[in-house]
């Protein structure tokens, strides 16, 4: 095809994610002609039906918890959470799945938007298969970054696909509440899904495959979790599953499900968060002799060591480094960056600490688990450790000794864990659970990747009353184990 008849951009990135968006704002404001090609909605899967919807489903659910256990507020708390009020909330916190605004601010910067379904079509090209059936052909002088992420992977049982499983985008977008929920997983999405469906009205059953909740979390935190879910009315089955499933009757009838005990039960609706796949099954990694359907392998500049030439990145979730929407926001800023200095033909500053490396997910991956109570993480957990061969001290301590605390509920249940690398002083690991500790997670980030010693930390007064004043009574017990 004549090159008349196709698009010449500098950069075209697939997926319009808070992933996509970051690399293609990252390019543009670096004066490099930008497209971005979606098939769905401007903003991806965070926005629509994951961070922002389970966040709006999930906060009123604490909120109403915390409250309820709160002396001279738990007495004004009468009555169940308004479920239609709470979904109105949700609906609106996603704009009603419109995406309009997100188009506007991609306009604002000066990338353009090709609706459709993109494809490689070779090296540096791609074809766009538009929604009234049209093609678009794209070529990129410099860059094609897929940001194309995940979809839910679900798994092999037989007549899945009669059953009319939820996943996390119906979990997330459900309508109304359902009266019985199955969830099938022990992870985050599962977790967080109980959570807020118990608190809205649904009669809860979480499978677990495994025997506990949360196994990449230290096992402490995870316990308190099931605990509270447990006081909350969930039902937790663990090393269990779904040996057979099928709708029973009507297409509006519920699911019956058989588990590995031989219990039989029956809900109105079945939720699998059971992980997630790249999507990268459909988008023409043939045509550059890469594997469709699996993850994509990258260096440190985000680049995919697969394809000669330095001109294929994968950013986000797609690549498996790190499946969280602020590190794949990270990634992109480096992508963007390293895509730009690449173009302008200057040599990349490939230091540790450079723009051009990314590391993150190397050092310090922070994550909070929105659930009652609240788990924060950050670098290794004590499992981590120990199938590393590293040696550390554990230091532990009790968050409802901490006056801040007792500010968030005067019965606070909730526990503070760091590991001490012993040889340089500094933290490698930090879990925080209870009421409020999101707010902690940032100042444990720093610690770790800013390697900042024990003894310098003591210097770092916390104010008081506050729950950061854990880091204080940390350090402290940390000395005073090195004293005995």
């Amino acid at each position: 095809m004549s090159d008349e008849n196709i698009q010449i951009y500098d950069v075209i990135v697939l997926g319009a994610g808070p992933v996509g968006e970051n690399v293609a704002d990252r390019t543009s404001a670096a004066g490099l002609s930008t497209v971005i090609v979606e098939s769905e909605l401007v903003g991806g899967e965070c926005s629509y039906w994951a961070c922002e919807p389970s966040k709006a489903l999930l906060r009123p659910a604490l909120l109403y918890t915390q409250a309820a256990r709160f002396p001279g507020v738990a007495t004004a708390v009468t009555g169940p959470l308004d479920a239609r009020a709470v979904l109105k909330h949700r609906d609106r916190m996603v704009a009603d799945w419109n995406d309009r605004g997100q188009v506007e601010w991609l306009e604002s910067v000066g990338i353009e938007l090709i609706r459709g379904h993109g494809r490689l079509d070779g090296v540096k090209q791609v074809t766009v298969r538009t929604p009234d059936g049209g093609t678009v052909r794209l070529r990129a002088r410099h860059a094609v970054a897929v940001c194309t992420g995940t979809r839910a992977a679900l798994p092999p049982l037989p007549g899945i696909e009669a059953l009319r499983p939820w996943t996390s985008r119906e979990a997330t977008s459900a309508p109304e509440v359902p009266r019985r929920l199955a969830i099938l997983g022990a992870g985050v999405v599962a977790v967080e899904m109980a959570t807020a469906w118990r608190a809205l009205g649904a009669e809860v059953i979480l499978i677990a495959r495994e025997s506990r909740l949360l196994g990449r979390v230290e096992s402490f935190a995870a316990d308190l979790v099931a605990d509270r879910l447990r006081e909350a009315g969930v039902e937790l089955r663990f090393d269990s599953g779904i040996v057979t499933a099928a709708r029973a009757g009507g297409p509006d009838d519920g699911v019956c499900l058989s588990l590995y005990d031989g219990t039989r039960i029956v809900v109105d609706e079945l939720l699998f968060a059971t992980g997630r796949a790249p999507r990268t099954d459909d988008i023409g990694l043939e045509t550059v002799d890469v594997t469709s359907g699996e993850w994509l392998t990258t260096d440190d500049s985000f680049t995919v060591t697969a394809v000669q030439g330095e001109w294929l990145y994968a950013v986000g979730d797609v690549n498996r480094r790190a499946l969280l929407t602020h590190q794949g926001k990270y990634q992109a800023r480096i992508a963007g960056a390293v895509i730009a200095e690449r173009a302008s033909g200057r040599d990349l500053d490939a230091s540790q600490w450079g723009p051009h490396t990314g590391i993150a997910d190397r050092v310090a991956v922070p994550q909070v688990v929105f659930t009652d109570p609240e788990i924060a993480a950050v670098g290794r957990t004590t499992d981590d450790a120990a199938q590393q061969g590293l040696t550390v001290e554990i230091v532990d301590y009790d968050l409802g000794r901490v006056a801040g605390a007792l500010q968030h509920d005067p019965d606070y249940r909730g526990r503070a864990r760091i590991l001490i690398d012993p040889q340089r002083g500094t933290i490698v690991g930090a879990t925080f659970v209870g009421a409020g500790v999101a707010e902690l997670l940032h100042s444990a980030t720093i610690a770790i990747t800013g390697e900042i010693p024990l003894d310098r930390l003591w210097h770092a007064v916390p104010a008081f009353p506050t729950i950061s004043e854990v880091w204080l009574r940390l350090v402290e017990t940390y000395r005073d184990q090195r004293a005995q």
